[in-house]
């Protein structure tokens, strides 16, 4: 339990902060999503579309620390390599 005033504004800043990168996490996953879903659909224009809208959203992640940058960088290159397979 905080005792000292310090560690009690601690506690309040760590909460408000993990409601912040929660909701963060959640919106990347939900990109992320959406492009697993374009890809298992067949439909490559759809799946780059998805990918295009979620790179910038991982990358976000990523500059606010909720993502470490070579998750980003392999998420990204797996999905990239896995929509381009789509029209072979």
């Amino acid at each position: 339990m905080a005792n000292t005033p310090q560690s009690k504004k601690r506690a309040r800043q760590n909460e408000r902060r993990q409601d912040v990168n929660k909701a963060r996490r959640s919106r990347i996953r939900t990109f992320l999503r959406k492009v697993e879903e374009a890809i298992s659909s067949g439909n490559q224009e759809t799946a780059a579309a998805a990918l295009k809208a979620a790179q910038p959203e991982m990358a976000r992640g990523v500059s606010k620390g909720v993502l470490h940058k070579n998750t980003f960088a392999r998420k990204m290159s797996r999905l990239a390599s896995r929509v381009k397979a789509i029209s072979a």
